[in-house]
């Protein structure tokens, strides 16, 4: 398992604009698949690739080609969908899939409410979108729903635009087999849950239903 923090100045740029609470819905949306975009580069870093043969306008030429597992991005809704729309504008070939969970506002503990989820997991590499790691209890439910389905521990990269701290932790406890892709590492987790500085509800501020 590895945790990567991804400090690239623009990565840093676009999480800056969308902590402002100016930013509304349209440019929320718009920073959000920007995000994942970014963050796809580094996400597919480790993919195979073999040459092929391909005929350029002046002359035939080997050139590498993906090859290995097919990719699956599955969002946690609400606020995974935004990521999600960055990845599969650089991966258009990726099956989609969605996890409807929420969290209990007192109790801090999240439930799987359905999962749509492509087929045949144990051969795909599956990249699961999240705006914020802050307790961890969602995003643990959900990569347990995608291993119960037959997800491979080994091909799961989850991608967070924050994390606090106590999340980042929880979430490598009981997943240690899966890579952990980070936009930013917050300060903490306050009383309530939430994280901190944090960026408000990123699905509220998503669908403009604040």
């Amino acid at each position: 398992m590895a945790v990567i923090i991804n400090n690239h100045p623009l990565m840093q740029h676009k999480i800056t604009q969308l902590r402002n609470v100016n930013y509304k819905k349209v440019e929320f949306r718009r920073l959000s698949k920007e995000l994942g975009e970014l963050f796809a580069y580094e996400l597919t870093r480790d993919l195979e690739t073999h040459d092929v043969e391909v005929a350029t306008p002046l002359e035939t030429t080997m050139s590498p080609e993906i090859i290995g597992k097919k990719p699956a991005v599955v969002a946690i809704l609400r606020a995974g969908l935004g990521l999600q729309s960055g990845l599969l504008e650089v991966m258009p070939e990726a099956k989609e899939g969605y996890i409807d969970a929420s969290r209990d506002e007192i109790t801090l503990v999240a439930d799987i409410a359905k999962a749509k989820l492509p087929l045949h997991l144990s051969e795909r590499r599956i990249y699961v979108t999240e705006h914020m790691l802050a307790t961890g209890s969602t995003s643990i439910k959900a990569i347990h729903c995608i291993k119960k389905n037959g997800g491979l521990g080994r091909n799961i990269k989850f991608i967070a635009t924050i994390a606090a701290p106590e999340g980042l932790e929880a979430l490598k406890v009981v997943h240690p087999d899966i890579d952990i892709y980070i936009g930013h590492l917050d300060r903490e987790l306050d009383e309530n849950g939430y994280i901190r500085p944090g960026l408000g509800d990123a699905g509220d501020r998503m669908s403009g239903t604040l």
